[in-house]
């Protein structure tokens, strides 16, 4: 079994219209489609979970004027940090590309993640020949980037595999400014400052990122 890595960046014409408030503006700072329900529907709706960290007011008031969106429920995390569950119709744009998958036996492994350019992160799992016809598969319009390719086994990727890219970023802040040093000589509120978020967020990303780093280091080197 392989897995594949790969970022893919959309034209704009193929954005929905919230990957492009991404891409336009800098409301989201970081989100991640957590799961989704999209394949086979004969009414042609799809509901999807994400996990956002963004400006809740210009968030919402965009999501409001998105034609596709049926209805949708926000609920706040804390001031800067959400998860929005959305009921929306399949755009044609997106079968276009979702068509590269249908005939595939491959599995998105959870989440994808969404940069600040509106391109999304993958782990896409199956058998080598499929994840090369996936590749040959998607329109030419879409830009490909493949991050890695190789046998799938989650014991053995790196320690900051687990890490999204914005945990990533809140404990290399806090190496730099000396929050792991002993004695400490910073806080949480310098690495907020840092990373121009609350402290309660980066609190919370390095609560979490130290959390899954542990727990991977003792998983992998454990001599029970």
């Amino acid at each position: 079994m392989k897995h594949l890595d790969v970022r893919l960046s959309q034209p704009d014409w193929m954005l929905h219209p919230m990957q492009r408030f991404i891409r336009e503006t800098d409301v989201v700072r970081y989100e991640e489609l957590l799961t989704w329900n999209v394949v086979g529907r004969e009414d042609g709706l799809e509901y999807e979970l994400f996990y956002a960290e963004a400006d809740r007011g210009p968030y919402e008031a965009r999501i409001e004027t998105v034609d596709s969106v049926r209805w949708y429920d926000l609920t706040p995390i804390d001031d800067e940090t959400f998860y929005v569950y959305i009921c929306q119709e399949t755009r044609p744009e997106d079968i276009r590309w979702r068509e590269a998958f249908a005939a595939l036996d491959l599995v998105v492994v959870p989440p994808i993640v969404y940069d600040s350019a509106a391109d999304f992160y993958m782990t896409i799992v199956g058998a080598g020949d499929d994840l090369q016809a996936l590749l040959e598969g998607l329109p030419d319009e879409i830009s490909v980037d493949v991050r890695a390719i190789g046998e799938y086994d989650r014991r053995y990727v790196p320690l900051s595999g687990d890490l999204t890219d914005r945990q990533f970023e809140a404990l290399e802040a806090a190496v730099e400014i000396g929050y792991f040093e002993v004695p400490r000589e910073a806080g949480v509120d310098e690495v907020a400052d840092e990373l121009g978020c609350a402290s309660s967020t980066a609190s919370r990303l390095l609560q979490k990122a130290q959390a899954r780093v542990m727990q991977r280091l003792v998983g992998r080197y454990s001599r029970k």
